[in-house]
């Protein structure tokens, strides 16, 4: 973790959702020294018990209104689909003053729900592009946004309050170990539907198909899973809930580039019945070139094997 000034220090933070990213924030804070007490709050009762055992949080408060009493820090780490709610329940009951973030990968529909919360408590919707296929209290680790970005889509709003506001939050993400970007949200929502959510909606849909193949028995999907096919299914044991959320509510932007998408498919498909070769090197060349500029910008590693151990290859 970053070194951080007294001027970050949160009195209380109150984390909303205490699953993967949200216990890892929290986690990343404590060991960042960067809140006095963490509270935690979840509608599933037995999630808000194995975070307090696990000591992910101080204490679990019983509703959204009890857990951000005098908190300074409120953290939304839920799926996209309950933004609506919790903002209304921002709106009733964050404290004036309060820093209020959010870690959804949709923005345009945060940044919408957002702008109906009093001014008096600073929303700055945020999206960590961190995460795993793992879900829970019992997935967070402290270290998960380390290296990587963090992407802000602040409100339009240019008073005094709100724009330390948004330093203060890019410095809290920069303090857990990230690195920050400030776009716009509609450029947010683009970027992210080919870089994060095309590539889910295909690896639900292959292994779908795989699933649905009559000719070839489940346990032989199973049993000879090539590489890229298990790195598929890996992606596709990610949080259901979320990644419906998702779709939902960056519709536009998901059936812009599954277009796009589409276009690129059949040309390949073309390019294999017709035998030509030249036309699946190029697109194959493209892609390696993109790999290998991936691992260049240290988003990646460059390991053999994608960093695998030999046991687990």
């Amino acid at each position: 973790m970053t070194e951080t000034s007294d001027a970050l220090k949160f009195r209380r933070a109150a984390v909303i959702g205490i699953g993967l990213i949200g216990a890892s924030l929290a986690h990343a804070m404590r060991a960042g020294g960067l809140a006095e007490r963490i509270a935690g709050f979840d509608l599933d009762a037995d999630v808000r018990a194995r975070a307090l055992s696990l000591g992910v949080v101080d204490e679990t408060a019983e509703s959204f209104a009890e857990a951000v009493k005098g908190a300074d820090l409120v953290i939304l780490s839920t799926p996209v689909g309950a933004i609506d709610s919790l903002c209304a329940e921002a709106h009733a009951h964050a404290e004036n003053g309060a820093l209020v973030v959010d870690t959804g990968s949709v923005k345009g529909a945060v940044a919408e729900a957002a702008r109906r919360v009093r001014r008096e408590v600073l929303f700055v919707p945020c999206h960590p592009v961190a995460g795993t296929e793992q879900s829970g209290p019992e997935a967070g680790f402290a270290t998960l946004f380390r290296q990587r970005w963090c992407i802000l889509t602040p409100l339009d709003r240019t008073d005094e309050a709100y724009r330390a506001a948004v330093e203060k939050a890019a410095a809290l993400w920069r303090a857990v170990g990230s690195h920050v970007e400030v776009m716009d949200a509609a450029h947010h929502d683009l970027a992210l539907a080919i870089t994060s959510h095309l590539p889910h909606l295909i690896a639900f849909t292959l292994v779908g198909a795989a699933d649905d193949l009559e000719s070839v028995a489940e346990a032989e999907i199973v049993k000879y899973s090539a590489g890229g096919f298990r790195d598929f299914t890996r992606i596709a044991a990610s949080d259901p809930i979320m990644w419906r959320d998702v779709f939902l509510h960056n519709r536009e932007a998901v059936l812009e580039v599954l277009g796009r998408f589409t276009e690129e498919l059949a040309l390949l498909q073309r390019a294999i019945r017709w035998g030509d070769g030249e036309t699946l090197k190029k697109v194959f060349t493209r892609g390696r070139a993109i790999r290998r500029a991936i691992v260049a910008a240290g988003q990646e590693t460059d390991a053999p094997n994608f960093g695998r151990d030999k046991k687990d290859a």
